[in-house]
């Protein structure tokens, strides 16, 4: 580095005793142009004495930001400066990009390569939705920075980086949108048309999903999953929907377990068999009175697109998890729920008290009496 530039350090002390705000902005300008005219020469020696003079800087100008429009502006425009900069100065990016003023950390969280993964989640998990907006925008972005950013359950951030093709997905942050796109058609679209979306969740989302969200899936899918969520479609269509979906009569079903009452026969072997072999109004019935609850209440467990419910007269019923599981699927055509989801609702079934099953139930009962 030059001997002249090096007397700006000296100016720099200069700046900073005497209190000037005018210096200070002058300063920070001037040291922000000396670093960027040779900042692809700098050794690491020099890119820290930068470092530690801009960060001093930033420092106190934080402080004037708060009541200096002019401050906020510099910081903003410094921002901007080295937020492309792969030799920026990493402590002085780290405090730009934790700034509250948006306009100020925007930038460097967007661009800036000197922000770690490890930079990105604390940013994620401490700031709010303008911050996390930012960094859902960065052309890359590994599968534990989304993680962070989609607990934070924020549509906006969400739908940013389901849309951003450079941000890697997990399967835990994927189910994690999943639950959130029956509320939000647009978002489901774009976590359909991911390529890195699992085929189990692809199949549950669509499985759920309304035919508007479907016909739009099929006219956005890139060629290279056309086909594939065409014959997933189909296969919805074709018997993998819920039987909740289909009109029923459920009067010959109450006559037949009824008789099995009367008779002493109805105990869970009997609605193991039902369920196994898909017989939905049987299933339902049985369900009802092994709980000693009603068709009234049962009903709409079974028809929700949620398995929680479901597990309620089950526990209280005191059935075994093989006729859970069965229950389960029976409320399907076809097929099975993933595993995944199974493994959820065991570990929810399990987790389940006799005595808090047992007080829902008679909660639900009583509102449904009074409707």
């Amino acid at each position: 580095m030059p001997t002249s530039d090096l007397s700006i350090v000296d100016e720099i002390e200069t700046a900073l005793g005497t209190g000037s705000a005018e210096k200070r902005l002058d300063a920070i300008k001037r040291v922000t142009d000396l670093f960027l005219s040779s900042a692809d020469n700098f050794n690491d020696e020099q890119i820290q004495l930068f470092d530690n003079v801009l960060e001093r800087l930033v420092k106190i100008m934080e402080i004037r930001a708060l009541v200096d429009v002019s401050a906020r502006i510099a910081l903003a425009e410094m921002s901007s400066q080295l937020a492309p900069v792969a030799q920026a100065p990493p402590s002085v990016i780290r405090r730009l990009a934790r700034n509250d003023e948006i306009a100020i950390a925007a930038p460097v969280l967007t661009e800036s390569a000197r922000l770690t993964s490890e930079d990105l989640v604390e940013i994620a998990e401490a700031k709010g939705e303008p911050h996390l907006l930012a960094i859902a925008s960065r052309w890359w972005l590994k599968e534990v920075v989304t993680d962070a950013l989609l607990a934070r359950r924020y549509p906006t951030v969400n739908r940013r980086i389901i849309s951003n093709p450079g941000a890697r997905v997990s399967a835990a942050g994927f189910a994690m949108v999943l639950t959130q796109v029956e509320a939000d058609p647009e978002l489901a679209v774009e976590a359909g048309i991911r390529v890195d979306l699992p085929l189990e969740l692809r199949q549950k989302l669509l499985r759920n999903a309304t035919e508007a969200v479907r016909s739009r899936l099929l006219s956005r899918a890139p060629p290279h999953l056309f086909e594939e969520i065409r014959s997933a479609i189909a296969a919805v269509s074709a018997g993998v929907s819920r039987e909740m979906s289909k009109v029923r009569d459920f009067m010959p079903a109450k006559r037949f377990v009824a008789l099995l009452k009367q008779k002493g026969e109805l105990n869970e072997m009997i609605l193991l068999g039902f369920a196994k072999q898909r017989k939905y109004e049987e299933t339902t019935v049985a369900l009802a009175e092994l709980s000693r609850s009603s068709i009234e209440v049962i009903r709409p467990l079974m028809q929700s697109l949620h398995d929680d419910g479901v597990l309620v007269p089950c526990k209280v019923a005191g059935l075994s998890w093989e006729t859970v599981h069965a229950v389960l699927d029976s409320r399907f055509a076809m097929g099975s729920m993933a595993q995944h989801e199974l493994a959820k609702a065991q570990s929810q079934y399990a987790r389940l008290t006799m005595e808090n099953a047992c007080r829902l139930l008679r909660f639900w009962q009583v509102r449904s009496s009074s409707s």
